[in-house]
């Protein structure tokens, strides 16, 4: 992936996010509110994060434990469909989680070495500031409900945290294109 799009694509992803919360709409903040405990949300997006973790896992090279992929595939596989039925509970935080995670890992290769361009800062303090967030709500995902339900208890709250999310993503819509 290329700097450009690693810094593009997080600055769509922020302003796609944020308009909505900007805007008061109702709908957006009732499909955030609902979103911790859905399930139609848990198949999206920890089934989208278990197949991304299981390709990774059969792709592994003989030095990271590739000669027992096969085994690893099907033990991570096993324990991604039991997760639907042991522990359902905010399987969708967990997911999210889970995506943050590993889409962080080609966002700051792209970045790496780039010294030439400071600017790519701006990315990079983003994605580890969304690693910290996904290790802390994989562990914890029930702090996600516990932060909608403070956020939302309030308007501008709300509006607050849009209008920063989408402020921050244009910011690195325009960096992007300074490479």
């Amino acid at each position: 992936m290329s700097l450009f799009f690693a810094t593009l694509l997080p600055g769509l992803f922020l302003v796609v996010l944020g308009l909505p919360l900007l805007m008061g709409n109702s709908g957006a903040a009732a499909a955030l509110q609902s979103f911790p405990r859905s399930t139609s949300a848990a198949g999206l997006f920890f089934g989208g994060a278990a197949a991304w973790f299981l390709y990774n896992v059969w792709h592994l090279s003989a030095a990271d434990f590739g000669d027992y992929h096969v085994i690893l595939f099907l033990a991570f596989g096993a324990i991604a469909v039991l997760a639907f039925k042991c522990v359902p509970d905010f399987l969708a935080v967990r997911g999210v989680c889970i995506l943050v995670l590993l889409s962080a890992a080609p966002l700051l290769e792209a970045a790496y070495t780039e010294y030439a361009y400071p600017q790519r800062r701006f990315m990079v303090g983003l994605v580890y500031a969304a690693v910290a967030l996904a290790l802390w709500n994989g562990a914890q995902p029930w702090r996600f409900r516990d932060f909608l339900s403070w956020l939302f208890a309030r308007p501008t709250r709300s509006r607050g945290l849009g209008g920063l999310l989408a402020a921050y993503g244009l910011l690195l819509c325009a960096l992007a294109f300074t490479y």
